[in-house]
């Protein structure tokens, strides 16, 4: 006969314990960058809802601001940094192969041995991220899951590239997740449409880049308007998807935070889901710019921080990216 194995169960409910972030020092407007390009700073608003962004500088690095974002948000929710079972770091650009983000943001953090590993979902790997912590919390695997978001895209953006010289910055955000006594995060609504990964891609393989004579950085390239086209409708109905899947309505919502790619794909699919005007939605991204993995936290932090949001109030996420990958979750803000 065989052994019969034994199982753990965790909390029955879980959501967003705390929130934090941290923005590079650096400030740049559009006027540094439209010469490069032969732009202005009238058409970059135009196109993108941009007026400036946050580049990290040499000292700002994936893992040291993931650690500065992570430190606010366990400060935030009262939680020391030994109570955390599980660290997990959505980015795609940390240029190490291995060791991953996460375990070097662990140790600096002071976790006691927490579990510690990196997603690549582009832009929609933050709330993948929140999509496997709160399975963890409710499952047994963690109780205390940080949940980090950090970029420094600087350094795969090319600055002559018209179609996203403009676009990409650099930041981290993130949130500690951990038992609650009602329901702080619904169930996740994702997916993935590999047969249009050119859409958002990084422009050369480290083997070509190797083998070229004259070796130059792999750089992020986009057709903003199929994006554009994909985002802006197919995201709405997996918005509508994720509050279904939730059993609530627009009526509900307080708050709407979507990933900070363009502030006419945010207005669009706002129009599209019919969303009630006293709903506040995240404009984060006419400040700092498009931030990849972190700009959900980013976005939802300024939203807590300058009081437009309240603890308790119902936000919906919604994120997408290269891939193409997506995902979307109704939370309950800390």
């Amino acid at each position: 006969m065989s052994a019969r194995l034994a199982t753990v169960s965790g909390a029955e409910y879980a959501g967003i314990l705390g929130v934090g972030s941290y923005r590079p020092t650096r400030l740049v407007p559009n006027a540094e960058l439209v010469d490069a390009i032969d732009s202005s700073d009238e058409w970059i608003q135009q196109r993108s809802g941009i007026r400036t962004r946050r580049w990290a500088g040499d000292d700002e690095t994936v893992v040291s601001m993931g650690v500065a974002a992570a430190q606010r948000a366990l400060e935030h929710a009262g939680v020391d940094a030994a109570q955390v079972d599980c660290v997990l770091v959505a980015t795609i650009s940390h240029l190490m192969q291995t060791p991953a983000a996460a375990p070097l943001i662990a140790h600096q953090l002071g976790t006691e041995q927490a579990a510690a590993f990196d997603v690549s979902a582009a832009c929609a790997g933050f709330c993948y991220g929140m999509a496997l912590a709160s399975d963890m919390v409710r499952a047994g695997s963690a109780r205390h899951v940080l949940v980090i978001g950090s970029e420094k895209l600087i350094d795969i953006t090319d600055l002559t590239d018209r179609s996203t010289a403009f676009i990409f910055a650099d930041g981290a955000g993130a949130v500690l997740v951990g038992p609650t006594d009602t329901p702080g995060i619904g169930p996740v609504v994702w997916g993935s449409d590999g047969e249009q990964d050119e859409l958002i891609t990084q422009r050369e393989n480290w083997k070509s880049v190797i083998a070229d004579p004259d070796p130059q950085m792999p750089h992020l390239v986009m057709q903003g308007n199929a994006v554009f086209r994909w985002a802006a409708f197919t995201m709405a109905k997996v918005a509508s998807q994720a509050l279904e899947q939730a059993g609530l309505t627009v009526d509900d919502l307080d708050a709407f935070v979507p990933h900070q790619a363009n502030m006419r794909i945010t207005d669009a699919m706002a129009r599209a889901m019919k969303l009630p005007d006293r709903v506040t939605i995240a404009r984060d991204i006419a400040e700092q710019g498009n931030t990849s993995a972190a700009s959900i936290p980013l976005a939802l932090d300024r939203l807590v921080a300058e009081g437009q949001v309240s603890s308790g109030d119902t936000a919906l996420l919604v994120a997408f990216g290269a891939g193409l990958a997506y995902a979307a979750q109704v939370v309950t803000v800390p």
